[in-house]
């Protein structure tokens, strides 16, 4: 079956972005298993504020993948990258999940991945930990109700200090 993999990157201190949205502070200077990670995936999930990020980048960053952008203001519309919806994302997932594939990407943004997460919807979490503090910005994770156990699956040290860890959520 198909898993849902929260691919993120994070401040040392826990944040995904800056205030005001801005990840001018990702580390770029090495892949840092990103390719290896595209291979692995067809579907990306996201919420309108990171689509809307992701498409001022210039070009479009997440081509051949069949993109859902969760959005209740364009719902049930589509543009030449992604299909906006406002599903529940519990069926959603099922429905993605029986079909034929790839992994499923779950690219954030807080929210989101915030609501995945209080459903038990990610099946892995693969988290890229800059050696930056950032002070405040958008937090990876806010207070959830839902307690998550996981295990270890992978972890690797790159010589920018940065430190990828995997993570499997137990069933």
């Amino acid at each position: 079956m198909r898993k849902v993999v929260f691919f993120v990157a994070a401040s040392l201190d826990g944040y995904i972005a800056r205030n005001n949205g801005s990840i001018d502070w990702l580390f770029s200077d090495q892949d840092y298993g990103y390719s290896e990670f595209y291979q692995t995936i067809d579907t990306a999930l996201m919420g309108r504020t990171t689509y809307e990020v992701s498409i001022g980048f210039g070009e479009y960053p997440f081509p051949g993948l069949e993109t859902f952008v969760f959005s209740r203001t364009k719902a049930g519309t589509r543009d030449e990258n992604a299909t906006f919806t406002d599903a529940d994302s519990g069926e959603l997932i099922q429905e993605l999940r029986n079909r034929p594939g790839k992994n499923i990407w779950l690219v954030g943004g807080a929210g989101l991945s915030q609501s995945f997460l209080e459903l038990g919807l990610i099946d892995e979490f693969v988290i890229s930990i800059h050696p930056i503090t950032l002070g405040s910005g958008i937090p990876l994770f806010t207070t959830h109700r839902r307690e998550t156990k996981l295990t270890l699956k992978n972890k690797r040290a790159f010589s920018s200090g940065l430190i990828q860890l995997t993570y499997e959520r137990i069933s």
